[in-house]
């Protein structure tokens, strides 16, 4: 067990079985979809979509990932973490890459956009597969070995502007996209390899074997009793909604914002979010660990949401400019330390309230609800924000200033959580072979 003066690399070393593997794979995002979701929205530009295509994309891609989200649960607890993840990640990933790479008009988008939608079911079991063979005092310490994973892909943006400058914006996405499908087929090998089924899933793929789908969706109405009754879980829902509705509208947005209205050049655009991961990355070895040793995360997920409300506003009152000035990257600079903080933490302190808060033996179902409510109430803040890209680049980020506001008054009720006991008798698994256990 991690104790609150460990440091993060130390559990990283310590880690066993499923969690490692999940988390050491991790860093392949890196070599992947993170050299390219920089330009992403500048791509789409470049190929002819406006900034209302591109927002009506971001709600389509969300309504799919509903619809998939809704379905997870189910297909997780039939299939197991460990399949499902593997079929469901080859479908989110590698399919919709090739098609990026080939787009050609808004038609390709969409169609990439929906089959995309299919990586909610793998994030449900993925996330199954990471911490239901955790201890639940770890869970903080491993999603935050997950965001600083993640962050770590920012060191390879060099390349992809390299590419973008040698060959130009269209020819060098393209050229990532197809890496991205080869890195993130590896990817999926591998996790299956070095992972093995969880005790909780061997024992849900024996409760429902044999029973067809919709009868296990109509029991999603006794879910969502369990989810009203938990003031946690439902604390943990609203936190969720507002970090995925901001980080949907900042991720499809800030690109066109820092080229377009600050007129930042395409090639340098890889290098904000390399320094935003990277200095997520340090405040996750340093400050974090501190604001989140302890037994309740109501201040930290405070002091994140205040931080990343600083940042928002900051962009929004950055001088547009024909282009970029010293004082533009001085403030993008700050902009950058306090949504890395900001960002950062959320991040992870809204996966680390839904994993604590939730009934282990419902996991899979009451993580496909919360999905699917979270994504349900985010869908409509893509089309939105790309209206109001349309109007003023600068006005999305009023929007996710706003629904900052909204996520740090959500923290006056802030719920104690749950006690967890770590003397807790098995589970009753039913017999099954094991796999690389060792890892």
């Amino acid at each position: 067990m991690a104790t609150s003066h460990e440091s993060l690399w130390s559990t990283a070393v310590r880690l066993r079985g499923n969690p490692r593997a999940a988390v050491w794979t991790e860093p392949m995002w890196g070599l992947s979809m993170a050299l390219v979701l920089p330009y992403a929205s500048v791509y789409m530009l470049a190929l002819g979509l406006s900034d209302q295509q591109i927002g009506l994309l971001a709600t389509i891609g969300i309504l799919s990932q509903t619809v998939f989200g809704l379905l997870g649960g189910v297909i997780t607890d039939k299939l197991g973490r460990r399949a499902t993840t593997a079929v469901f990640d080859l479908v989110a990933w590698s399919v919709p890459c090739l098609i990026w790479a080939v787009a050609q008009n808004f038609w390709f988008f969409l169609g990439a956009s929906l089959v995309n939608g299919a990586w909610q079911v793998t994030q449900n079991s993925w996330d199954c597969l990471l911490v239901e063979d955790a201890e639940p005092r770890l869970i903080t310490r491993v999603y935050s070995l997950v965001r600083v994973a993640a962050d770590l892909s920012a060191l390879f943006a060099p390349v992809a502007a390299v590419l973008v400058a040698r060959f130009g914006l269209e020819p060098a996405v393209r050229i990532l996209y197809v890496n991205a499908f080869v890195v993130m087929t590896a990817k999926v090998w591998i996790l299956y390899r070095a992972s093995h089924e969880t005790d909780v899933g061997r024992l849900r793929m024996t409760q429902v074997a044999g029973r067809p789908t919709w009868s296990l969706l109509r029991e999603y109405r006794g879910v969502g009793a369990v989810i009203r009754r938990s003031p946690g879980t439902l604390y943990s829902v609203a936190v969720m909604a507002v970090v995925a509705a901001v980080a949907l509208v900042t991720g499809t947005f800030w690109q066109i914002a820092v080229s377009q209205r600050l007129g930042v050049p395409d090639a340098l655009l890889p290098f904000f979010p390399m320094a935003r991961s990277i200095l997520s990355m340090l405040f996750f070895f340093t400050l974090i660990p501190r604001l989140t040793g302890g037994a309740q995360l109501r201040r930290p997920t405070r002091w994140g949401f205040v931080a990343y409300l600083a940042g928002q506003l900051l962009l929004v009152a950055i001088p547009a400019a024909d282009g970029a000035r010293t004082s533009t990257y001085l403030l993008l600079g700050v902009t950058l330390v306090l949504d890395g903080f900001g960002g950062g933490i959320l991040a992870m302190l809204a996966e680390s309230l839904v994993a604590l808060h939730v009934d282990k033996l419902e996991r899979s179902r009451v993580m496909a609800m919360q999905r699917t409510a979270v994504m349900l109430v985010t869908a409509p803040f893509g089309w939105i924000a790309g209206w109001l890209s349309g109007v003023d680049r600068s006005w999305p980020f009023v929007l996710t200033s706003s629904l900052l506001v909204l996520g740090l008054v959500l923290t006056v009720w802030a719920p104690t959580l749950p006690q967890h006991d770590v003397d807790e008798p098995p589970l009753p698994v039913p017999p099954g072979p094991e796999t690389a256990r060792g890892m």
